[in-house]
């Protein structure tokens, strides 16, 4: 059997990762890497021993299949001249820069009969793909994302480039349309929206509270999620997962602390997380997320099977996310005309003194 002949477009930060698990599967024969950086595409085409280019419509007729991981902006232009040939796509996440360029993408892939997946890597975390084998119905969400300012992405703000994973992750748990937004954002770089909080009403009365910084001082990349059967608590970057479920005596009895004499009342709170709600802590077993990406990529190729997060998650996705900016847009920092994200209040004074920061350190 012959191998996939695939090509990386773009190879910066994330590009020459995909580029470096390629060129590893034995599936896989990586015919070259394009980018308009010459140095850094030469650089990772040694490192990988693949063919370089500088221009990828080069690569359009030498392959079977490519992965685009170009600058958001870039997104549209790039993929469609693969569409166009019908040739199968993974395309970074965010699918687009907008919601019409993102249609324009799944029509063509449609029109096509083209595989079209999107790069929403955490679909293959193994504590997401372990919760979503799991029979919870999430009624109330709450998702923190939020890292330090890292100089990329630029050409988008922190709801394309943190919040849509989380964004992602919620149409696919919850499974039912989003009927109110509520957002809020500030631009503390200047330009895009670097800190975004949105509140989300979904159509089966789930609520869901979604916060995103890219000027955090902290990482974190954690849900949690309560529904009818119990607690999730899933940390996406240390790859735990925290189940909480009534006992069966609290599930068929219910339990009211009204309902206790004194002595049992007192006791409750030592045994709260073992009589009567069962706890269990995971570390799902699992390899690398993007490695299994790619891998899910290759069988879809291969086989005509339909990607876990196809070009129409991807598009729901930024449906989502624009509707979301669209409402930050629309907030008023003043009580009265919208300011959206980049007009907030002059500041009052300081915070602290340079004598506070010094003493505390």
């Amino acid at each position: 059997m012959s191998r996939l002949r695939i090509a990386v477009i773009g190879v910066g930060h994330l590009g020459k990762e995909h580029a470096r698990i390629l060129a590893g599967l034995p599936e896989v024969d990586l015919v070259g890497v394009a980018d308009v950086n010459w140095e850094q595409a030469q650089a990772v085409g040694r490192r990988v021993g693949a063919k370089v280019f500088s221009d990828h419509q080069q690569l359009i007729p030498q392959v079977d299949a490519a992965v685009i991981a170009v600058p958001t902006s870039h997104h549209y232009a790039v993929a469609l001249d693969f569409l166009h040939q019908g040739i199968p796509l993974l395309i970074e996440k965010p699918l687009a820069l907008n919601l019409a360029q993102a249609d324009e993408l799944v029509d063509v892939a449609q029109r096509r009969h083209t595989i079209l997946q999107v790069g929403h890597i955490e679909r293959f975390n193994p504590v997401f793909e372990d919760l979503a084998n799991r029979p919870l119905q999430p009624k109330l969400i709450l998702s923190e994302r939020l890292g330090p300012f890292t100089g990329r992405s630029a050409d988008i703000g922190v709801v394309l480039d943190l919040m849509i994973h989380d964004l992602d992750v919620m149409l696919g748990l919850v499974q039912s349309p989003v009927q109110a937004v509520q957002a809020v954002g500030l631009s503390v770089f200047g330009g895009k929206e670097d800190v975004a909080h949105a509140r989300l009403i979904f159509a089966n009365g789930c609520v869901a509270t979604v916060t995103a910084s890219r000027a955090s001082h902290v990482s974190q990349r954690r849900m949690q999620i309560w529904g009818p059967e119990g607690f999730a608590s899933l940390d996406f970057a240390a790859r735990r997962l925290t189940l909480i479920q009534p006992s069966e005596h609290v599930r068929h009895s219910g339990l009211d602390p009204t309902q206790l004499d004194p002595a049992s009342r007192a006791m409750l709170k030592d045994h709260l997380f073992t009589r009567h709600l069962q706890v269990l802590d995971l570390e799902p077993h699992g390899g690398d997320a993007l490695t299994a990406e790619l891998q899910h990529f290759i069988r879809c190729v291969s086989t005509g099977a339909k990607p876990k997060v196809s070009g129409e998650e991807g598009r729901n996705a930024i449906a989502l996310a624009t509707r979301i900016l669209e409402s930050m847009q629309a907030h008023s920092w003043h009580g009265q005309t919208a300011n959206g994200f980049s007009d907030w209040p002059s500041p009052m004074g300081h915070l602290f003194s340079p004598l506070e920061a010094k003493s505390a350190a």
